[in-house]
């Protein structure tokens, strides 16, 4: 691949950008928002400028509900040898495109599967789908020369591609990405209202679920509307859970011991059914999770401290598996929890005592 066109300038479309120029391709870039356009190339991510002739690959960025058009508009002034899309749905806009009598055979749909709760140019990062899973859905009428085009897209992305029937990708994202986008949502609008006091005692825990909370509706929204069936199927289950849950909870409150006894056997369904699917998440580089011993350092707010323990943890010879921080509601401080083998934990831990840091058993 010598050259690309990227349609869509936004935090997927740009950071692909960034991605190619660092390996020397020419990207050229737009936009429906030309300004939007011009900061992706002032970022590096390539040329606003319109190329000559045709590319060889033109990446369409568009949110969902544009993909087809825009995808039908590139086909049709010949804009390049071959098409993708990155729109995280998948069966839809092929489906437009076949309606449309379009060749379908330099085209095929593609989803990278990594992002932020930032949107735009200005959130785009050249690594940001590096060891991540990219799904390619091609058909038996895909052209090689477009699937290999596609291939060495997620290579210079330094991606792991993953080959997925259409309709089954837009299944699997419902359950791993929209519904659970939806529950955090749900959750975190609980907290809009709440008395201050309860969301001052705010840790970890809701932060965890409420995170992905904070990304833009408005893209959430073209999102959901073009995978709306597998998802609402998703959340019936999970209504049905929740029911199931209220009603234990209920009887947890009854006087009579049969009833809480009942109520008792149904939280622990749920809880025990909840640590069975968490344990098949993926752990580390995509592999099967591993248990880690955690030892917790308190630290002051204050620049370069994360940087003296990862210093100091291999002065101790110890590798961080993986880190998170809980940061302590009105002081200076806060605690970090270091995930690291379990036969290194006693090493790391007076590794660290002995240059001062203290440790939170």
């Amino acid at each position: 691949m010598r050259t690309a066109l990227v349609i869509g300038t936004g935090l997927i479309g740009t950071s692909a950008a960034l991605a190619l120029t660092r390996r020397g391709v020419v990207v050229h870039l737009t936009d429906h928002d030309p300004e939007q356009a011009r900061t992706a190339a002032a970022l590096g991510a390539g040329t606003d400028g319109t190329p000559d002739g045709p590319v060889d690959l033109a990446i369409v960025a568009a949110p969902p509900a544009h993909v087809a058009d825009v995808l039908a508009d590139a086909m049709r002034r010949g804009a390049a040898r071959g098409y993708i899309d990155v729109a995280s749905v998948k069966g839809g806009p092929r489906r437009e495109l076949q309606e449309r009598g379009l060749d379908l055979t330099p085209y095929i749909g593609t989803h990278p599967m990594s992002g932020r709760e930032r949107s735009g140019p200005l959130a785009a990062t050249g690594d940001l789908f590096e060891g991540r899973p990219w799904v390619l859905t091609p058909t038996r009428d895909t052209d090689t020369e477009v699937l290999n085009l596609a291939l060495e897209l997620v290579s210079h992305c330094r991606a792991v591609p993953v080959v997925m029937d259409a309709d089954a990708h837009d299944r699997a994202v419902a359950l791993v990405s929209h519904m659970p986008h939806l529950v955090s949502s749900m959750v975190a609008a609980r907290l809009e209202h709440a008395e201050e006091a309860a969301v001052r005692l705010c840790g970890q825990g809701i932060r965890d679920v409420t995170r992905i909370a904070a990304s833009d509706p408005r893209m959430w929204i073209d999102i959901l509307s073009a995978n709306p069936g597998p998802v609402a199927d998703l959340l019936t289950d999970v209504a049905a859970d929740l029911e199931e849950t209220v009603r234990a909870l209920r009887a947890l409150q009854s006087s009579d011991e049969d009833k809480r006894r009942e109520g008792g056997t149904g939280i622990e369904d749920v809880l025990r059914r909840g640590n069975a699917g968490q344990v098949r998440v993926p752990g580390k580089h995509g592999s099967a999770p591993r248990v880690y011993e955690v030892v917790t350092v308190l630290i002051d707010d204050q620049p370069g401290q994360l940087a003296r323990i990862f210093a100091d943890a291999e002065r101790a010879g110890v590798n961080i598996e993986d880190v998170r921080i809980e940061h302590a509601t009105g002081q200076q401080a806060g605690l970090v929890q270091l995930m690291v083998e379990p036969k290194a934990a006693p090493v790391l831990t007076a590794g660290l005592r002995e240059r001062g840091w203290a440790i939170r058993q």
